[in-house]
């Protein structure tokens, strides 16, 4: 049996998807199985991924269901205790799934890790903003406020999806943002200072390009973890504040964009937590 399932989504990025197929087949370490979710595709996608028929499982999706739902069923179709996944666009330089699976032999109660990455936009490599800078340990906190975790970049044990859930389908958009909150809350997201993704933007069908205000996915993030959590009162207090400052953020784009009662929601929406219950807390 494999020991990591690679989870490569995919929607009309033929070219792209056969270069990832590549990168994992490039890899040093070969304990793997190679799934990919063509989620519906409608360009050459299966007619470029064909030479690799017998190195991939390839799962087709018939209607275009979103990149939730495509990872989702890689991770349903998936065999290995261990789990990563790799968008279309993205690459791994071939030491990235040894490094990981040594780091889980070397630290066996880890539950996730993440590598550096090496960002290009638009056909120029990139320097990340101090923001955008990767945390080790405890990243629940600089994680309300946006993103540090890429889905590329991931290796994580199958029964932390078991425990916290997978991605949530009905987010269009930072749907890992969602996941990543889920499991900060409860356990470390540990960083290997290597940078071994090979991470591409700047192109339009990124769902960053496709949908504006993408806030109000962060927001309903939060306002999920708020309501079903479970967070010890530190942390409902702090992502309430996060919640509290995006709804104030978003609220007033929607005054200025003549949206009343879109802003008359996001203002109250803070007010409407009520104190926490009798649950087990996150640690």
């Amino acid at each position: 049996m494999a020991a990591v399932s690679v989870i490569i989504p995919t929607f009309n990025r033929a070219v792209k998807t056969a270069r990832a197929i590549s990168s994992v087949l490039y890899q040093r370490f070969t304990g793997y199985e190679i799934i990919v979710v063509d989620d519906g595709s409608t360009d050459e996608t299966e007619k470029v991924l064909h030479p690799f028929k017998n190195h991939i499982r390839y799962v087709v999706h018939t209607t275009n269901q979103g990149v939730s739902a495509a990872r989702n069923t890689g991770i349903e179709a998936s065999t290995a205790p261990l789990i990563a996944f790799l968008d279309s666009d993205d690459y791994w330089l071939p030491g990235k799934l040894g490094v990981q699976t040594a780091f889980f032999n070397q630290n066996p109660d880890a539950m996730i890790c993440q590598t550096e990455e090496t960002w290009i936009r638009n056909g120029r490599r990139a320097n990340p903003g101090k923001r955008h800078l990767k945390p080790s340990g405890d990243i629940f906190e600089p994680s309300l406020v946006l993103c540090l975790v890429s889905p590329s970049a991931v290796m994580l044990k199958r029964a932390l999806l078991d425990e916290v859930g997978v991605f949530d389908e009905g987010l269009p958009a930072c749907e890992d943002y969602d996941l990543w909150l889920r499991i900060a809350c409860r356990y470390p997201v540990f960083l290997i200072r290597q940078s071994l993704v090979v991470k591409e933007g700047g192109h339009p069908d990124q769902l960053s390009a496709r949908f504006r205000g993408m806030d109000r996915f962060r927001i309903k993030a939060l306002e999920k973890l708020l309501r079903e959590g479970p967070l010890h009162e530190s942390r409902k207090k702090t992502a309430l504040t996060e919640l509290s400052r995006k709804c104030q953020i978003y609220g007033t784009g929607c005054l200025k964009r003549g949206k009343k009662s879109e802003a008359a929601y996001y203002f109250k929406l803070p007010s409407t937590f009520e104190p926490p219950q009798d649950r087990k807390p996150c640690s």
